[in-house]
């Protein structure tokens, strides 16, 4: 489960303003609705209240569903902010007709994926099922919305769970700091705790709170269904009909409008484990149904465009990084303006460049070109949101349970109603220095141990032994039994270049738009020159800069102008409307081929870089996995090759540009074009706009050699400001992509820690002994090198027994065939899953480049699904046995200094 706060990028199409006001309790809520069409989209109000949008999308044999239920943090009790969060995670649990067990068996079956994440004003619930299954998806919500039990044994099992993950996020200075924030910003009010609740709140909640939580909250009326997929309309609507008709409307208590307070600009200094710290302005901003969020979506949108001055600041070298977002909530919001500074750098003056770009718009106001090029690129984003059907439902679910507005179509109609002056105005009433608070995080290797952080986690109470393989229910079982070939929805045109340059064109239909990804095959390792370690990064960072005809300014503008967004380096990419698709390739070439490389910029990004690398190289995140990639290789190999301080600052404009002409190669490149062009079209555009770039030389090679086994190692790193041990533990295989063994060991993974709560890890260590929060494993395969992992985090005093669990789950796995019902359940996520790794255009790309590159064919999930099919247990066995090599496993703990254990 995830607790999260609404991500900038997610909402940044739904911009607008709402209806003002609340949304309708069910003494006056709307009156049945008829179904009614509009295009690919079906809308229908049940005569409970019950909000249905189902929208028609082809792209894969997929669907997505979102219920979100109109009750948040803001919703909930006085003096127990968690509640929400806590109820999240207890639906999860048992239902009438239902067990939670069965809920994770029929999610690991189905192939598929779900989740929830609680905010300030409504909590969500999603699932990501290959279309079959839509009927299942259907039985689980109408199940949880009605039959919910919030037992006093089952909350008692979870409450150790959601103390695990609040451990997790108040080990993070960013987050405490700004949850401080917050609570000056909005004290007072239902935003002023965050939802996340505390541990002494979950102290004192009871199953009987939650249940009330729930029969006031969780009710047809109060909740909105969006269901988008490769589905029929009217039949999927005359299934919900039929499952959640029968489920009462009820009242919904009466939702206590906000009543802001005045407060005291402050600032809240913090240390932090981060290589790099930084300084931010938060703000209080107008909420999503105000009539003033879609100009201030704008102004955010201006300050963070790359021809911004705030972006100038990094472009300059006055700070690392810099950048505008806003954390809306319904009813107000928190806009924060941030840049970035290094290790040992002055954060005054970070704080006083942030000032002065503040400052300078508040005096001169925004410029008309950056508010129209906002606008246009929020209207092209609609048209994006169609290349995923997840992207598009949350684009509905939001709009319809945030914004309060009745379509995404009504959201970019605000946003195309917004003017210069709207955005002045909001501006000068929202980013005043007086009405704000500062926060600083400075880097540093001392820290404090969380507040109310003692005993978190790693506690019996949420240990139990429930039966985690009973029947499924009626609804489901049927349907989940036959195991069939999914239906492979891609035929690329796969061609080559005469100069090398490998194209893949997958035609889509299902937005006017194409995405471009291109891929140059390397290794830093292997390529950058003795004593030039950085080299490539560095030159990544410049790509930024524009081309050799256009200058960054230029370069922006002109992407701004076809509301298209690139990027480029090793790993490139282009996403335009199709009818800007040639000038947008013109573009990506320009930037790939022919970088500016200025030498002023040069020497910003290299000084710019050479700090980060100071404090990136101290902290614990970077020295937990430098601990595991050196106990995983040997002495001087190329994989242990790193970037420093020392060899950054050491390079040269003339090494920068010699690397680019030896590493960049069409000979080397991989490019997928995937969306509304044809092969043909594309084809000619490249070769229009890349045909011309040649390779000299003989072909580098990119592919490191195999590597021995390694000794095993355990390697602490200390992390005073956490309050849990992360861990992870790794080993080399002797495997790589064309051996089929990979795939015996995949679906072990599976049994083993890689499918969820059915897995024997997260069974046995978390559901059995309640010693962690979770525990999963992972297998990461290429081209000559490949990895195993387990990773989990707990309370310092149970990183022993758990380590105990999992090198016993290890051997079991060495020493004992998997259970009939285990490795069925494993061969059914799989093959089941298949369709949702290419279900969105994005996906689609990444897949085939991916493929390509590695030598793979490109319905590689389809030559694996054949493995799947017939592999046996003895066979699993034999590759666990073979590959795995639990005496020489690396493993690396972060954490708190031993004398806090």
């Amino acid at each position: 489960m995830m607790l999260n706060k609404l991500k900038p990028l997610t909402w940044s199409v739904l911009l607008g303003i709402g209806l003002l006001g609340g949304v309708a309790h069910a003494a006056d809520a709307a009156a049945p609705a008829p179904a009614s069409e509009a295009g690919n989209v079906t809308r229908a109000t049940l005569k409970n209240g019950l909000r249905v949008v189902i929208v028609r999308d082809t792209l894969a044999p997929m669907v997505t569903t979102q219920i979100t239920y109109l009750a948040g943090g803001y919703e909930t009790p006085k003096g127990y902010p968690g509640t929400a969060h806590a109820l999240e995670h207890m639906m999860f649990r048992d239902s009438t007709g239902m067990t939670g067990a069965q809920l994770n068996e029929m999610t690991g079956k189905m192939g598929g994926d779900n989740n929830a994440f609680t905010t300030n004003d409504a909590t969500q619930y999603y699932f990501v099922a290959p279309s079959a299954y839509l009927d299942i998806l259907l039985h689980i919500e109408a199940t949880r919305m009605q039959g919910l039990l919030v037992s006093d044994k089952d909350w008692g099992l979870e409450k150790g769970a959601i103390e695990q993950e609040v451990s997790r996020d108040i080990s993070d200075p960013g987050f405490l700091a700004f949850e401080k924030a917050e609570g000056a910003l909005y004290a007072g009010t239902g935003y002023e705790a965050d939802p996340l609740g505390t541990r002494p709140t979950f102290d004192k909640t009871t199953s009987g709170v939650l249940k009330q939580f729930h029969t006031h909250w969780y009710v047809p009326n109060n909740a909105i269904f969006v269901i988008v997929g490769d589905v029929d309309p009217q039949a999927t609507l005359a299934k919900v009909q039929q499952l959640f008709d029968p489920i009462p409307q009820r009242a919904t208590p009466a939702r206590v409008p906000i009543e802001l307070k005045p407060f005291k600009p402050q600032t809240i200094a913090s240390s932090t484990p981060q290589g790099t710290g930084s300084v931010q302005f938060l703000y209080r901003m107008p909420g999503m149904q105000t009539k003033d969020y879609a100009a201030a979506q704008v102004l955010m949108d201006v300050l963070s465009n790359a021809r911004s001055s705030l972006s100038e600041l990094a472009a300059q070298g006055k700070v690392l990084t810099a950048d505008a977002q806003m954390q809306p909530f319904t009813r107000g919001g928190i806009g924060v303006v941030e840049a970035s500074f290094p290790k040992g750098g002055d954060a005054k003056q970070t704080q006083a460049s942030l000032d002065a770009v503040v400052a300078q718009l508040l005096k001169e106001g925004v410029s008309p070109e950056l508010v129209d090029a906002a606008k246009r690129s929020e209207l092209a984003q609609a048209e994006f949101n169609k290349n995923s059907a997840v992207t598009l439902a949350s684009a509905w679910s939001q709009a319809l349970a945030w914004q309060g507005v009745d379509s995404p179509e009504a959201a970019e109609k605000l946003i195309g109603g917004v003017t210069v002056d709207d955005v002045n105005r909001v501006a000068r009433e929202y980013l005043k220095s007086h009405q704000r608070i500062t926060v600083v995080l400075t880097p540093s290797e001392d820290g404090k141990r969380p507040p109310d952080s003692s005993g978190f986690g790693g506690t019996e109470s949420f240990g139990g032994d429930d039966k985690l393989d009973a029947p499924l229910p009626e609804w489901a079982e049927k349907a989940l039994g036959t195991l069939q070939m999914p239906h492979w929805t891609l035929a690329p045109t796969d061609m080559t270049l005469a100069n090398g340059l490998r194209l893949i064109v997958q035609p889509e239909s299902i937005s006017k738009t194409v995405t471009v990804v291109g891929h140059v095959d390397h290794d830093a390792g292997l390529q950058e020159p003795a004593g030039q370690e950085g080299v490539g990064r560095l030159l990544a960072s410049l790509f930024d800069y524009g081309t050799t005809n256009l200058d960054r300014t230029a370069f922006h503008k002109a992407l701004d102008d076809i509301s298209a967004t690139a990027s480029g380096g090793s790993d490139f990419k282009l996403a335009v409307p199709s009818g800007a698709f040639d000038k947008g390739m013109q573009l990506l070439a320009d930037n790939e081929l022919h970088p500016a490389l200025p030498p002023q910029a040069f020497e910003v990004q290299r000084s710019t870089l050479a700090r980060t690398l100071a404090g990136e190289i101290e902290s614990p995140e970077y020295k937990m996995f430098h601990a595991l990639t050196k106990g995983m290789l040997p002495a001087g190999d190329s994989g242990l090759r790193e970037a420093l301080p020392t060899t950054v600052n050491a390079l040269t404009l003339p090494n920068v540009k010699s690397y680019f002409d030896a590493t960049y190669r069409p000979d080397l490149t991989t490019l997928v074009v995937v969306g509304d062009v044809t092969p043909e079209q594309a084809k000619a555009t490249v070769e229009k706009y890349f045909g011309d770039w040649k390779a000299s030389g003989p072909k580098p090679n990119v592919i490191p050699k195999p590597v021995p086994l390694h000794p095993a190692a355990y390697t602490v790193v200390n992390n005073s400001f956490a309050s849990q041990d992360q861990v992870l533990m790794g080993q080399m295989l002797d495997l790589n992509l064309t051996n089929s063994d990979r795939y015996a060991m995949n679906l072990g993974n599976d049994v083993l820690g890689g499918n969820g709560f059915a897995s024997r890890l997260m069974v046995d260590v978390r559901v059995k002994h309640g010693y962690a929060y979770g525990a999963s494993s992972g297998l990461r395969f290429n081209r000559s090198r490949s990895i195993f992992f387990v990773e989990y985090g707990s309370d310092p005093g149970k990183v022993a027994p758990v380590d105990g669990l999992i090198r016993q789950n290890l051997a079991d796995m060495q020493n004992k065939p998997v259970k009939p019902e285990e490795l069925v359940n494993a061969r059914q996520f799989e093959i089941r899953s298949i369709p949702l790794g290419v279900s969105s255009v994005d996906q689609i790309a990444s897949s085939l480049v991916g493929w390509a590159y590695k030598g793979q064919p490109l319905d590689e999930p389809m030559v694996a699904a054949k493995y799947y099919l017939n592999l046996t247990a003895p066979q699993v066995q034999d590759a666990f046995k073979k590959y795995l090599q639990p005496a020489h496993i690396v493993q690396v703990v972060q954490g708190p200094a031993p004398s806090t254990h």
